[in-house]
């Protein structure tokens, strides 16, 4: 059998229900010298006697077993391993199938395009999709692109509580607390989850689209500025157009 490093992924991703990480296949590829390695003879200087000796047939099969090891890699780069999965994934679209290979940041993951996916979710009686408040989304987009951030460094730039907002995003698993602010009373930070780089397709919050209104520098000079004694924030400070 030729090593053919496509079709070893192929049945990597069909075999689990996981992401899976380049760090996964490498970890399958050292495996597997490990256990293909000959193992060591005992008594090597010691006289052979008939059961010891290598018949021709028995050097043969080795010699193939060599062959089919040397064919596999030692290592496998993540470069190769990356290339190898952009090449399934874009054969994939190429032959319009039903499924994709979508890169997440844990890993890789076979899944339905999304034209059928609403008949998977009847087949699965899946719950209604995942619909957020305008509130919401607004917490979200600010706890995504500021992050780590406070409940009140979050109603500084919208100017209303959050409490409600920010119950919803934590009971949806969108957000988690990260950690305490070196603030007085050490409020609590939050920050986005990997289900919301899953939900929005991104491998990293790295990847969140450029925006002139919520840029991280924008933001940071609009809470200091908020935060500061009888400030009020107009359109203009949040790069929207006046009235």
């Amino acid at each position: 059998m030729e090593f053919n490093l496509q079709k070893i992924l192929k049945a990597l991703l069909f075999s689990t229900s996981e992401p899976l990480s380049i760090k996964d296949v490498q970890s399958v590829i050292a495996r597997y010298h490990d256990k293909s390695a000959p193992s060591e003879k005992v008594d090597a200087g010691a006289d052979e006697s008939p059961e010891t000796k290598v018949t021709l047939s028995e050097e043969n099969g080795q010699g193939l077993m060599k062959t089919l090891i040397d064919q596999v890699p030692s290592l496998l780069t993540s470069t190769q391993i990356r290339d190898a999965m952009d090449a399934i994934a874009n054969e994939l679209i190429e032959r319009r199938e039903v499924f994709r290979v979508v890169q997440g940041p844990k890993g890789y993951r076979i899944a339905v395009h999304p034209d059928y996916s609403g008949w998977v979710g009847l087949f699965r009686e899946d719950p209604r999709p995942l619909k957020l408040s305008p509130a919401s989304m607004e917490t979200l987009a600010i706890s995504a692109y500021r992050q780590p951030i406070t409940r009140a460094e979050i109603e500084s730039i919208r100017g209303v509580s959050c409490d409600s907002s920010l119950n919803t995003l934590l009971e949806h698993e969108l957000i988690i607390v990260t950690g305490r602010a070196e603030l007085p009373g050490r409020p609590l930070q939050y920050g986005t989850t990997d289900k919301f780089l899953e939900l929005c397709g991104l491998r990293s919050v790295e990847e969140l689209p450029a925006s002139d209104v919520l840029s991280p520098n924008q933001l940071s000079e609009w809470i200091r500025e908020a935060s500061g004694p009888e400030h009020e924030l107009h359109d203009s400070d949040m790069g929207l157009a006046e009235d």
